[in-house]
């Protein structure tokens, strides 16, 4: 997010999924039966009640299936009336999509819908800003069905993806001047079909209808370099002979929740210039000069599914170098302006620059945007090598989202010279630079000279974009405090010994819009009616919840809101997986990225343990439950894949088992993605956040289910330890190893074979999965999941077990009683404030960015510029 006046960001990574949120023309979901109120809230909608004309012109009552689908369209920016959204509606039919209602499909109808809500957004999006109004219009079509039809834009990977999407919303509505940087990938996150069993993979062509939210800038257009060589004169080097390709941005409107803010995803495309291989088309190979357009294309055709692990491709270079060069020149551009936007380029001076622009490096995908600035100071803009490196160092900062070691990022030296001979360069004298600095400090401490540089010697030489990044930054942080601690002391200990000041914790939040407003519709309601509405942009006022806690009215509301949630997603999952589900069994849920650090396994271990149970003592009081697993392998990642296979085999034979009955449960979601989530999440009893003490960075979705009024079991790990904190940990269901125990067992050596001797339960569940019991046709099936988790097991799976199945047993008595089970609940989602992307983006933006959040209500467009200067969020009714 790259700065406008004053201070932005740039995330240069894009999210998983982006539509505008918060009752502002995205995906707006509710309950089919939800209730007109007298007095609606701003993010309630009610039932058209009026009749409708049958096809013989004559009014008729409406059915009470049409009843259902008259979905209100409150909270649609700007559609002040029936008629005038209905002319809006009918134009774009007409003369956009080229329809009549005669041919028109649910898609067309979708997509004149949306063009009708961009057009409410264009004008606030020219001037930033947004009005509501607080008619209560309603529109003949089902907007349910309208919006099953939007495409989920998968656009980034697992949480970090999706994480970047609700920093894009909190920045937009605490009006910080940022733009979101990424890729228009073609073909988003893979996806998933589970077929026998497997996963398998399918291309997310989700672009194949169009999208109508995005507004392409061909004046915008930028070349990128690549490949070439490096010229070495007396007025500095120069990149020569390099292969261009062009950048052309595409905007996304970002909404701020009733602000009238509106800031823009500016995603790039990859296209080859039209002079593309000329030297081909001159010999005559014509055809050839246009297919090898393709080449160049294809930087942004697909993006690399893998989550948490490194995959040293020269496209993905080629990837994160096309979008941070394309955008770096983008920020430039602009900051050139006199005023950001103006066609006058006349700053020439960057003393400025980190006053004006702050760049967020979202991982350490986009390294390359350091070399780059670099590049553009030294061999473009001609300054000295060291107010270059003042000017870079402080307007970067570096976020750090994993501690795997296979994560983290190691480009080979040979294919950065390749590719860009130039940066390497630069990154080498970065790193001399560094070293000759670590040496002045610890004279002949050649030990810590190696592990500090930049360049990692030994077999293949490779550049630790990790170490560029603590180097090229002037903030370094973790996105919980157990992890940023974890990144002070261990895996970066050496930096942060020398520049202690430079890192610092941030953790992560989600948006209370999209996560509670608008999946949840019926909880948000009842949250408003007994705090009031302002909890949505200050979710630290959830605290007041606390005294409701023992209400038997309250609770008795919440206990009825979770459960027509859990009725409305056992009809889903019956529809879509053909099993009858309990509406009444708990429901414990476990979606996130297949990892082994993850440990679904563990999850596993447990559904096969409550099968024995079962089916041991089926007369013996069984607390019932339909576990529910979803998330997506990487498509090379053997191991995931095959513990998908494990939970869709275990999952056959207990829903198929006759003795276990309704009792037991177990479906694997297919595809799990953000319309799903915002399915699943509302309606879950249990959150499984169970992964090794020490491996989950942060995790979002352990904040989303809490927001939600689900119970977490999990590892102090992550941000589990800070919602352990804020709630009290006798609120969540906390078992197994700390990080110090973790360490402890490392340092004797874990040995799997003593915890299987040990533990019966254990044992028997293990001997079922490699005899091939859950696999009777190919009893060997499961060969590799049981070697690994014997005598290679990273994330010490058996040794959780017997503090994981006793956590469980404990869940199950106080699911038994429903009133004790619902007032923890309550004690959750009143100590859930702190986990809001908001006041996430609020640290960013104070003590990195350094720049004050902007309460200002910008005039909606219909007003005159100055109308609304000093109005407030506070003081104004939106």
């Amino acid at each position: 997010m790259a700065g406008g006046r004053g201070r932005g960001c740039c995330v240069v990574r894009s999210q998983q999924r982006f539509l505008p949120s918060g009752g502002t023309g995205g995906r707006t979901r509710q309950a089919a039966t939800e209730p007109t109120r007298s007095d609606p809230r701003p993010f309630s909608r009610g039932i058209e009640e009026r009749g409708r004309e049958n096809p013989a012109g004559m009014s008729r009552p409406l059915s009470d299936q049409e009843r259902r689908k008259q979905i209100s369209i409150r909270g649609i920016v700007g559609a002040e009336s029936v008629a005038e959204l209905k002319r809006s509606f009918n134009r774009h039919l007409h003369f956009t999509l080229v329809k009549d209602r005669n041919v028109a499909t649910p898609r067309d109808y979708y997509q004149a819908l949306a063009h009708a809500v961009r057009d409410h957004l264009v004008g606030r999006w020219l001037r930033t800003q947004q009005y509501y109004y607080e008619k209560d219009p309603k529109l003949g079509l089902d907007m349910e069905e309208l919006q099953e039809i939007e495409e989920d834009a998968g656009l980034g990977n697992g949480g970090l993806g999706r994480l970047a999407a609700c920093f894009l919303d909190s920045m937009a509505t605490l009006g910080l001047a940022a733009y979101g940087y990424g890729i228009r990938y073609e073909f988003g996150i893979f996806n998933q079909k589970i077929r026998d069993g497997w996963q398998v993979e399918e291309a997310d062509d989700w672009l194949r209808h169009g999208n109508p939210w995005e507004k392409a800038r061909p004046e915008y257009m930028l070349p990128v370099h690549f490949y070439g060589r490096v010229e070495h004169a007396a007025a500095g080097a120069k990149w020569v002979d390099t292969q261009v390709v062009l950048a052309l941005p595409y905007d996304t409107p970002v909404p701020g929740y009733r602000n009238n803010t509106v800031n823009t995803m500016r995603l790039w495309s990859a296209r080859a210039p039209n002079d593309f291989n000329l030297r081909d088309f001159n010999v005559g190979d014509y055809i050839q000069a246009v297919l090898d357009r393709n080449l160049a294309e294809n930087i942004s055709r697909v993006l690399y599914p893998n989550d948490n692990f490194f995959e040293g491709k020269e496209l993905r270079l080629k990837q994160e170098y096309f979008v941070v060069a394309a955008t770096l020149h983008d920020i430039i551009r602009r900051f050139k302006a006199s005023k950001f936007g103006s066609t006058e380029s006349v700053r020439t001076v960057f003393d400025s620059f980190p006053d004006q622009v702050a760049i967020q490096l979202n991982d350490t995908h986009p390294a390359m945007a350091i070399p780059e600035l670099m590049r553009i100071f030294v061999d473009i803009e001609k300054l000295p090598w060291n107010k270059a490196w003042d000017i870079t160092k402080r307007t970067f900062a570096y976020t750090n989202h994993t501690v795997l070691p296979e994560a983290l990022e190691r480009w080979p030296v040979d294919l950065v010279e390749k590719l860009l001979p130039r940066h390497l360069q630069i990154i080498y004298e970065i790193n001399q630079r560094h070293l000759d600095h670590i040496a002045s400090l610890f004279p002949n401490d050649v030990d810590r000279l190696r592990r500090m540089s930049l360049i990692e010697e030994g077999g293949t030489k490779r550049i630790n974009m990790a170490h560029l990044c603590i180097v090229g930054s002037h903030a370094v942080n973790g996105v919980a405090k157990i992890h940023s601690e974890i990144v002070r002391t261990q895996v970066f200990k050496d930096f942060a010994a020398l520049e202690p000041e430079k890192f610092q914790n941030k953790t992560n939040g989600i948006t209370p819009r999209r996560w509670l407003l608008l999946c949840n519709p019926g909880l948000a309601e009842l949250i408003a009616e007994k705090i009031g509405e302002d909890y949505v942009r200050d979710l630290s006022q959830l605290t007041k919840l606390h005294e409701f806690a023992d209400d038997d009215l309250f609770i008795r509301e919440v206990a009825k809101v979770k459960q027509e949630n859990k009725v409305k997603f056992a009809l889903y999952l019956e529809k879509e997986y053909k099993v009858k589900i309990n509406p009444s069994s708990m429901f414990d849920v476990h979606v996130k990225r297949i990892h082994e650090y993850k440990r679904q396994l563990l999850n596993c271990l447990h559904i096969v343990t409550m099968y024995n149970r079962i089916r041991r003592d089926p007369a013996k009081l069984f607390v019932p439950r339909t576990v529910i697993i979803g998330g997506k392998a990487a498509p090379g990642y053997h191991m995931a894949k095959m513990i998908i296979k494990l939970i869709n085999t275990v999952a056959q034979v207990v829903n198929n088992d006759p003795v276990v009955g309704s009792k037991l449960k177990v479906i694997f979601l297919e595809n799990y993605r953000v319309s799903l989530a915002e399915k699943v999440i509302p309606a879950t009893d249990l959150s499984e956040q169970i992964s090794t003490a020490g491996t989950e960075a942060s995790g979002t979705g352990n904040m989303k289910f809490m927001l939600n009024g689900a119970l977490t079991i999990g590892t102090m790990d992550g941000a589990n330890v800070e919602m352990a904190e804020e709630a009290g940990e006798e609120n969540l269901f906390i078992f197994g190893m700390r990080v110090e125990d973790v360490t402890e067992l490392d340092r004797e050596g874990y040995n799997a074979q003593e915890y299987y001797d040990r533990l019966p339960e254990l044992k028997q569940a293990i001997d079922q999965i490699k005899s091939g019991f859950f696999s009777p046709k190919e009893p060997d099936l499961f060969k590799d999941v049981v070697n690994m988790l014997f005598h290679h097991d990273r994330f010490k799976v058996f040794a959780d077990y017997e503090a994981y199945v006793k956590c469980q047993e404990k869940v199950s008595e106080l699911y038994l009683n429903s009133k004790a089970w619902t007032k923890m609940v309550i004690r959750n989602i009143a100590a859930a404030g702190k986990f809001s992307s908001d006041r996430t983006i609020k640290e960013y933006a104070r003590d990195i960015w350094h720049v004050e959040p902007s309460d200002l209500k910008i005039p909606p467009p219909n007003e005159p510029r100055d109308a609304a200067e000093d109005k407030t969020l506070n003081g104004t009714a939106a």
